[in-house]
């Protein structure tokens, strides 16, 4: 399915207009063809910007379409064949993105132009590059491993800085560099154990088994530590969900506003006006979260705000986190107590709401907040990542991807197995140790990428966009 033998096309900034937008040629003809694009003389100096213009043919294929050739002869009667200015870059693979020759014409960000110019380099022999294709040949020339890949789409999609950084340090390869070691040391341990194997005579010959159930109890360490991070990981990549619970009329929608920035949430002394799940995503200092307004929960014959009521509690089961508002300006009452109760094994933060007014009651564990001031909303933000066990300080390597996560848990219960193989010599022998080593071996170079099946591969690019 996948070929690297012919050069590939398309455009590689985002759709509409811009200041600049950017046409990606990769593979053997791209200087060819760009030559031919362009009415620069000679060959493109590598990892030079050259300044050009942009030509067409008036009899060339791409220029013959009903649609295209009144566009093109309006720019031929002003400029001959040329069509734009542009700035060429070529860079000679294998040191390019790709790993192949890699040519990027950066002209006016006119979608009229850019779709002429892919046009024009598909009539001269380029195809039309697929969702991730780009970034697929630098995975299939060597260029990065499918952890970095993947990390590339995620650093595209981010939407806050702390899941733009987390990307970023993977496709810098700290999480490639942490599970490369363990591959390595995986290998070695392999390698002694093949070993042993082939002098049957000499037993655990090439390592001893004291030291082997040592390195496997380090090796598990390490697993276990990158899967410990890996619950923090998915919530910095794929975001969480905050519901705001709590009585009617306690400052539900008021700190819901507060905290999204603008009256998204009707405010009114009436209770009952939330009646449905009002959601939105934010950015709390670079944790993703959508937050959940709910409908206030007490009892009521009134259909519309009794299914409010409902939707209510089915957010509260699945929401990462439950912030608890109770109005700090009044004495606790039953339902508040009976909510408390409700939330106790939650993952619950109290928040006391209008804490502009004189306090009724105080609670060392609550976070007082005023959403008329904004008073404690910052405090406030700071125990969410608190209560999501979320270090936004930290520097080490995180997985983050669903997929990576899998793997290295079929590595790590591997490696225990090998670990209970090891420790018992006398009954098990080292084929059983080797045979559990391999499984985990497997598992990682799946991560990596060295042994990923080819509906995999198709799976993970095509979420990629195109002229990535």
């Amino acid at each position: 399915m996948f070929s690297t033998h012919d050069t590939i096309v398309a455009i590689a900034t985002p759709p509409g207009r811009g200041g600049i937008g950017v046409v990606r040629l990769s593979g053997s003809s791209a200087q060819t063809i760009a030559s031919v694009l362009t009415t620069h003389e000679g060959l493109l100096a590598p990892r030079y910007a050259t300044f050009t213009k942009i030509r067409l043919k008036r009899d060339t294929p791409e220029t013959s379409g009903a649609l295209v050739a009144p566009v093109v002869s309006g720019f031929n009667r002003m400029h001959a064949d040329a069509i734009d200015q542009a700035i060429v870059t070529f860079f000679p693979g294998p040191h390019s993105y790709t790993g192949e020759d890699v040519v990027e014409l950066s002209a006016h960000g006119s979608p009229v132009v850019l779709r002429l110019i892919v046009r024009s380099a598909m009539a001269h022999g380029a195809r039309l590059a697929e969702p991730g294709e780009f970034t697929l040949r630098a995975f299939l020339n060597g260029r990065i491993d499918l952890m970095q890949a993947e990390s590339i789409a995620d650093l595209i999609e981010a939407v806050t800085p702390l899941q733009a950084r987390t990307a970023f340090d993977q496709l810098e390869g700290t999480l490639t560099e942490a599970i490369g070691a363990i591959d390595r040391a995986l290998f070695d341990l392999i390698a002694r154990l093949e070993a042993s194997i082939d002098f049957p005579d000499e037993g655990y010959h090439f390592v001893e088994p004291q030291r082997l159930v040592d390195v496997l109890d380090g090796l598990s360490a390490r697993a276990a530590a990158l899967l410990a991070d890996a619950r923090r990981g998915r919530l910095v990549r794929d975001g969480l969900q905050i519901a705001i619970l709590g009585k009617p009329n306690v400052g539900k929608s008021s700190l819901f506003n507060a905290l999204v920035g603008s009256g998204r949430a009707i405010v009114t002394d009436v209770p009952g006006t939330t009646r449905d799940l009002v959601t939105e995503t934010v950015d709390l200092d670079g944790l993703r979260a959508t937050l959940i307004d709910t409908a206030g929960i007490r009892d009521t014959n009134d259909i519309v705000e009794a299914e409010g009521v409902h939707r209510t509690q089915q957010a509260q089961s699945v929401s990462d986190l439950i912030l608890l508002v109770v109005n700090q300006s009044q004495p606790l009452d039953e339902a508040d107590r009976a909510l408390l109760g409700q939330t106790a094994d939650m993952n619950t933060l109290l928040v006391a709401s209008k804490g502009d007014l004189p306090a009724a009651w105080t609670d060392p564990e609550a976070v007082c907040v005023s959403a008329l001031t904004g008073a404690g909303l910052q405090a406030l933000r700071e125990r969410i990542a608190t209560a999501l066990d979320i270090d936004l300080t930290r520097d080490r390597p995180t997985i983050t991807n669903l997929r990576h996560i899998a793997l290295v848990e079929r590595a790590y219960d591997a490696l225990r197995r090998a670990r209970t193989a090891a420790a018992d010599t006398q009954a098990l022998s080292e084929e059983f140790v080797l045979a559990d080593l391999q499984d985990a071996r497997g598992a990682l170079e799946e991560v990596s990428g060295r042994r990923a099946p080819e509906d995999v591969l198709e799976h993970i690019f095509a979420r990629f966009c195109i002229g990535k």
